[in-house]
């Protein structure tokens, strides 16, 4: 046997899917999420299959570990070494704040304190030329302070150091020779990207999770091997690509949303197969909802992330380009309480994985989403989870009790304000990642995953007048499908501002050939040969005179000057799609230079289905299910296992598989494709 394995850390469950490729059977599974030790999760899934590692020719895994160890402050003591004169540049950072009239603003607490900040008497000017040389005896004694205080790990950003790396790999040379044990991040390593802040930040933050995504990596690698795994095991990367676990232990910020691009990169390969370029990704898991969008085929990746951001608090950047991903605090673990003022609430709060919704039984107290869709029928009980967990109607019923007081209403009626309230923050965050950013949701389809996303994306689809809906195969354990139709990906940035038109040529080739061969020695590493490498070049361009820049599309091979042409009409292009309107007549200049180099892999072959039987025999019945404004509704419930191509269903309706629910509304319908997607048709 030859198996091909993805495992995906959610909040509350742990997913497993795994591909035979010469039979090509797909297993997939669940198992509790484990917040003690992520690894025991991953074990505890593996061992529900009952499958034989050492059969394993490909691993990857999505992990929480880092995101985890950074929001939690789990992360390891650290030092930072910076120029003389940028020891604050955390507690400064911008000046932005994201709420302008809020006086009792309170600036993000740096991951070093100021006594953990040292400084080195050196500088080099933004073109990189040496206006004052590293001394070694100082970095000497910098190490011996920092050695005094016990720190785990250093992070080493240097002014200017995008534009010649030499004094920071001598700073770290020096370190890592007086500090044997000690975690050394140099933030040339890691980004080549001006902003000394968001630079700064990112290289602390990748020193703060390096120790315990190292101990964390290394400790599940030696449980698979006793398992039987003989191969490389490879993580998930936030930008949507994958790693071998020595890379991924170098560079571990690059795993801070390691789980929910999954999904995003199996919905841009499941629209290749059946014909759709325009895509809006939506997952519901059991703690949070994600989406993204996919345009043209091209998955958004940006620079600009912010973790913990939220309108009243600036967060922490992180420079790594990771996939442009909206993400909210409404899963189907989240909590639904009245605030001071007596408004219900759903999320951020959520029951996770330990105790779980309160019908879980495992002795939650608070309602939760699940609980409320439990209560409208939407959840059948003797159901949930292909019928291997039970849950309690009647201790759901109990939870929404105080809601239900509060406004004096009935529980049925308590679950349903539950339910509109997650929906209304669910369409917020489609919304941001469409119309705010100019895109016309109409021109799109909707993809749903998680094991809530197609209870509540028929009807998010049609609030947000998108025609169609695709609930794929397996949607619950989608995000660890979608890991498994991924290559490997490593992105390059170099900072180097010239005007477009009259550019030094010989510069602009020689960036791109360099990051050419820093890409093939970080892939030689891996065990990839150059044949199998893609590379994919962009450019981050913008007018004179502006602060944003736009991502441009740039052809490989030698540049020459009538490809500046071509590279210039592209920006304008692009950039009145963002912001609609361009400025042809203006003189514009590059920022950026980017590199995408993709490790080729192979790739799980997707089949048609046979013909289906009679629709008739995937009936299971009948029940009440409440539709809100449409009532509650008597509506028929089908096995999705035992439809097929052709079969075509009117909502209401519900269509029940093992991990997940489809709910159809009335008004709309569902056909099943070739492959056995869900198409649905929301009826706007």
């Amino acid at each position: 046997m030859s198996l091909r394995i993805a495992i995906d850390i959610g909040g509350t469950f742990t997913d497993f899917v795994c591909l035979n490729e010469e039979t090509g059977q797909v297993i997939d599974e669940k198992a509790h999420t484990t917040p003690e030790n992520f690894a025991n999760g991953v074990i505890n899934a593996i061992e529900k299959t009952g499958i034989d590692l050492a059969q394993t020719v490909y691993f990857v895994h999505g992990t929480t570990v880092v995101i985890n160890a950074v929001t939690e402050r789990k992360g390891a003591k650290t030092a930072l070494v910076t120029t003389k004169g940028f020891r604050d540049v955390l507690e400064i950072g911008r000046a932005n704040r994201p709420d302008l009239y809020n006086y009792f603003y309170k600036k993000p607490r740096p991951f070093v304190p100021r006594h953990l900040r040292f400084e080195v008497d050196e500088r080099l000017n933004y073109k990189g030329e040496v206006l004052k040389s590293v001394s070694e005896e100082e970095v000497v004694e910098i190490a011996k302070k920092i050695k005094k205080e016990g720190v785990a790990a250093v992070a080493v950003c240097l002014l200017h150091s995008y534009a010649n790396p030499e004094h920071e790999r001598l700073v770290g040379r020096i370190l890592a020779r007086e500090l044997p044990g000690v975690e050394i991040t140099i933030s040339s390593d890691l980004i080549k990207e001006w902003r000394e802040y968001e630079r700064t930040s990112t290289t602390v933050l990748n020193a703060y999770v390096k120790p315990a995504a190292t101990r964390y990596l290394d400790t599940l690698q030696e449980r698979l091997e006793e398992m039987g795994l003989k191969v490389e095991p490879h993580a998930m990367l936030s930008n949507g690509g994958t790693a071998t676990f020595a890379r991924s232990k170098e560079v571990p910020i690059t795993l801070i949303e390691s789980g929910p691009v999954g999904g995003v990169i199996g919905a841009a390969a499941l629209g290749k197969i059946i014909g759709e370029d325009n895509l809006i990704t939506f997952d519901i898991g059991g703690t949070t909802a994600k989406t993204s969008l996919i345009s043209r085929g091209e998955v958004k990746i940006t620079t600009d992330y912010k973790l913990e951001w939220t309108p009243k608090f600036a967060g922490y950047p992180v420079k790594t380009p990771i996939v442009d991903i909206i993400e909210i605090g409404a899963g189907g673990g989240s909590i639904a309480w009245i605030d001071d003022v007596g408004v219900l609430k759903v999320g951020p709060q959520s029951a996770g994985a330990d105790p779980g919704p309160v019908c879980y039984g495992l002795g939650g107290t608070e309602p939760t989403l699940t609980d409320a869709n439990l209560i409208a029928g939407r959840i059948d009980p003797n159901s949930f989870l292909g019928g291997e967990f039970k849950v309690s109607l009647d201790l759901a019923r109990k939870a929404m009790e105080p809601i239900a007081r509060h406004f004096g209403i009935s529980i049925e009626e308590a679950a349903l304000g539950v339910i509109k309230t997650a929906n209304n923050n669910m369409l917020n965050a489609l919304k941001l990642i469409s119309v705010r950013r100019g895109y016309d949701p109409r021109d799109f389809v909707m993809v749903a995953m998680g094991g809530n996303g197609a209870v509540h994306g028929p009807f998010l689809a049609a609030e947000l007048k998108v025609g169609k809906l695709i609930v794929p195969n397996m949607p619950a354990t989608f995000s660890a499908w979608g890991m498994l139709m991924t290559d490997l990906r490593q992105d390059f940035i170099q900072t180097q501002i010239m005007p477009v038109i009259g550019c030094d040529l010989g510069r602009v080739n020689a960036i791109y050939q360099e990051m050419e061969q820093e890409a093939l020695a970080v892939y030689e590493k891996q065990g990839i040969s150059p044949e199998d490498i893609v590379f994919v070049r962009t450019a981050d361009l913008r007018y004179i005179g502006q602060e944003h820049t736009v991502r441009t599309p740039v052809g490989n091979g030698i540049i020459r000057e009538e490809d500046l042409i071509t590279i210039r009409k592209a920006f304008d292009r692009n950039h009145h799609q963002q912001y609609t309107f361009s400025l042809d007549y203006a003189p514009a200049e590059f920022v950026n230079f980017n590199l995408t180099a993709f490790g080729m892999v192979k790739k799980p072959e997707i089949k048609k289905m046979p013909p289906a039987g009679s629709l008739h025999d995937a009936l299971k019945g009948e029940r009440v299910i409440d539709f809100d404004e449409h009532g509650r509704l008597m509506s028929k419930v089908y096995a999705r296992g035992m439809l097929g191509p052709g079969h075509k269903i009117q909502g209401p309706a519900a269509i029940e598989e093992p991990k997940s629910v489809t709910i159809l509304y009335p008004g709309q319908t569902l056909e099943v494709d070739d492959y056995g997607n869900l198409i649905i048709y929301t009826g706007v």
